[in-house]
Order: structure tokens, then C-alpha cells, then sequence
């Protein structure tokens, strides 16, 4: 088996997954809007375009014919993918996913009006005025969110009707794409975020791994935990939400289904059809299948036998807090001096304030202490300095 596959976005998750598909000796050209990144370090060819120009994108689709095309970000010119799913490119996980799950709107009304799995109460925006009607609606706090945008920018908690103009801005320049509106949701009192990885396989039933707890600031992953602590119950419901939804998207392949879990049970949230940065955590061998590698067996069509638990693990990131185009990674003999303990430096160009720039991972045997464990993973973080 060999195929060429095109990965549309090149960071993080992406360089894990181009290194998952070459043990398995495919050939992958990666794509982004810049020069170095991640994915292209290890990747056996690169291309760099705005993945929302139409033209530039149907121009290196036709240029490299990829049997498979991977979609790895959000901002990509996303309705063009039906046309290559008809010059029989593969898409994954499939064209409809990567079109939904890349617009908030779409899938939010396919999960609660469609399929009625249960959400928080939503209202769209594209005008300050129309805003200001939705935040009255729902009440105080609220969350606000553009409706396609990445790695939680312009994503904020709404708690006084003062800064409603501040927020208001904050989402729609944070907007990625052609789309300039918003989603206004009532904040929901939960206990615990988590994420679900889903496995969707061509040939087999639907997978899902030991539920991962998360932890988010300004709307983007700080840490993650795997084990997380869940009732049977919840657990069965957002099993049957996740299967539900991915079902209703199609294809194969690796899905990051988040939920709320509450004193009132579990709600949905958000899901992105592909390796989820929540997932990072998997790096640490908490599974038998890191999520990268059972993305790339899933939409190889190769087989996957049995997703199980085998340590207790917990990453936590390490970000720049300035702009630079030249700067320095040091503390790596620091923070890996503890044992059980590893760390992902990802090898990205420059620094931005907030920008994510490495992973720091614990781990140790099923059963321990995952509170523990996140302030070991935290430690190695703070023992990296960017300068």
C-alpha cells in the first residue's frame, strides 16, 4: 500500500501525523501559509499557499494529485473539497465533514437541530445590533465565538453588558476566512471539560479512547489529562453523541469530540475531524495508539484491533510571550531531569505572544494520580525558556 497524501495545514499535530503515515512508508507533501513549519521538517515535500485562495488550491491539488487529501486546520477554501472528492480524492474524513465541522454554525445546527444531541442555547450574529439582542437573550455570562476561527482566537466569556462592544470586536477580527459572524451560547456551569477521540474505520466499528480531561484560557488548550474522572453514565451518553454525530458527517478516521460534563449530565460542544491538540497527552504512551497513529491507520484502512489505557498521563503547554523571528529554546536538561517525563519541542520559525511552541508530557503507571501528574507536566513547561 502506498499513497500520496496532501496535508492541508503543516503544524504540530500535523508534523505527529506526517510521522505516523511515513512508519507506515507513505509519501506526504505538506501545505501551509508559511515557510518551516512543523509538518514540512519531516514531510518528503512542501507547498506554500493561502489555503483560502480557491485558485492556489485547485493549482497544487492538480500540480501533486494526491490520492488523499488531510485537512489539519480550519482556514482552508473547505467547499472545494466536494470537487476533488468527485476527480476521486479521497477527503478526510470525508468533504461534508470537512465543511461542517470547519464553520461553528453547521455543525452546532446539525448536533442540536438535527441530530437533538444536547447543547447550550445559541443564538448567530452578524451585526452589533443583532448581538446585543442575542446576549440579552441568553443573559449574563455568555460565550462568544466567530464562527470559524482556530486554536480559540476571539473566543471570550461575556460576564459584564459593558464590554459588549469590546467583545464584540474581539471575535470578528479573530475571524478566519470570508465568514463575519458570531455564536452567542449560554455559559454552562460545568465541572470538567473533556475530549472524546472517536475512530471512525472504513471496515469496522466505531472506537473510542479513554476520555481525555482538558483545561482552556482564552479559549485555547493549556492542559490536558488522560485518565479523567467520568461516571458510567456520562460516559455512555457522550459515546452515543459522538458515534451520532461523526456518523452524520461521514468517513474515516480520527475525530476530537468535545463535551461539558455537568451535574446535569453531558453536553456537546465542538468536534474537529482530525487529531486533537487535547490529544497531545496520548504522546506520553498513556494509549497502546497514539491519536496520530490511529489517524493514520484509520484513513489507511488499516486495521485497528483494540484502543486501550496503558499509563495514566498529562501534558502542558509551553508559549512565546513576545514576537520574534529569532530566538533561542533552553532548560531541556532541566526539565527532563525528572523521570517519567518527555517533551515535544515543535520547531516553529518565530514567536507570537501565546503562540504554542512545545509540549511538556508526564507519565506513570494506570491508577496514579493524574492531579500529580499535571503539576510534574507543568513543571517541565516552566523549566523551558524561550529568549
Amino acid at each position: 500500500m502506498h499513497k500520496k497524501i496532501l496535508l492541508l495545514g503543516s503544524g504540530e499535530l500535523g508534523k505527529e501525523l506526517v510521522i505516523a503515515l511515513k512508519r507506515f512508508g507513505q509519501t506526504v507533501i505538506a501545505v501551509d501559509s508559511y515557510a518551516g513549519a512543523p509538518a514540512m521538517q519531516v514531510a518528503d515535500g512542501f507547498e506554500v499557499i493561502d489555503m483560502l485562495n480557491a485558485e492556489q488550491l485547485d493549482a497544487v491539488v492538480a500540480r501533486q494529485a494526491p490520492d488523499l487529501i488531510v485537512p489539519e486546520i480550519e482556514a482552508i477554501r473547505t467547499e472545494r473539497f466536494y470537487a476533488y472528492e468527485q476527480q476521486q480524492i479521497q477527503v478526510i474524513p470525508s468533504a461534508r465533514a470537512a465543511n461542517f465541522t470547519m464553520n461553528r454554525k453547521l455543525i452546532r445546527d446539525l448536533a442540536s437541530k438535527e441530530l437533538g444531541l444536547r447543547t447550550a442555547k445559541y443564538f448567530y450574529a452578524t451585526t452589533f445590533e443583532d448581538f446585543t439582542k442575542a446576549v440579552h437573550e441568553i443573559g449574563l455570562p455568555c460565550v462568544v465565538k466567530p464562527l470559524m476561527s482556530s486554536s480559540g482566537k476571539g473566543q471570550s466569556v461575556l460576564k459584564n453588558g459593558a464590554d459588549q462592544q469590546q467583545v464584540w470586536e474581539y471575535a470578528i477580527n479573530n475571524s478566519r476566512g470570508d465568514i463575519k459572524e458570531v455564536i452567542i451560547e449560554a455559559f454552562i456551569s460545568f465541572h470538567t471539560e473533556i475530549t472524546l477521540l472517536t475512530v471512525t474505520q472504513k471496515n469496522g466499528a466505531t472506537l473510542f479512547c479513554p476520555p481525555i480531561g482538558h483545561r482552556q484560557e482564552r479559549g485555547d488548550y493549556q492542559e490536558s489529562w488522560q485518565p479523567v474522572a467520568i461516571s458510567d453514565k456520562d460516559y455512555t451518553d457522550a459515546c452515543a453523541m459522538a458515534k451520532k454525530v461523526t456518523a452524520a458527517l461521514t468517513g474515516a478516521g480520527l475525530w476530537g469530540v468535545e463535551f461539558f460534563l455537568t451535574d446535569k449530565g453531558v453536553y456537546f460542544s465542538e468536534l474537529s475531524p482530525r487529531p486533537h491538540d487535547t490529544g497531545m497527552v496520548t504522546l506520553a504512551g498513556t494509549q497502546n495508539l497514539s491519536e496520530f497513529e490511529l489517524h493514520a491507520r484509520a484513513i489507511l484502512g488499516l486495521p485497528i484491533p483494540e484502543i486501550k489505557l496503558e499509563r495514566a498521563g498529562a501534558s502542558a503547554v509551553v508559549l512565546a510571550n513576545k514576537t520574534a523571528e529569532h530566538f533561542t529554546i533552553t532548560g531541556l536538561e532541566k526539565a527532563l531531569a525528572p523521570s517519567n517525563t518527555d517533551l515535544r519541542i515543535f520547531g516553529k520559525p518565530s514567536t507570537r505572544p501565546f503562540r504554542r511552541m512545545a509540549v511538556a508530557l508526564a507519565y506513570d503507571l494506570p491508577g496514579a494520580d493524574t492531579n500529580e501528574l499535571r503539576k510534574k507536566a507543568k513543571a517541565v513547561a516552566d523549566s523551558i525558556v524561550i529568549q
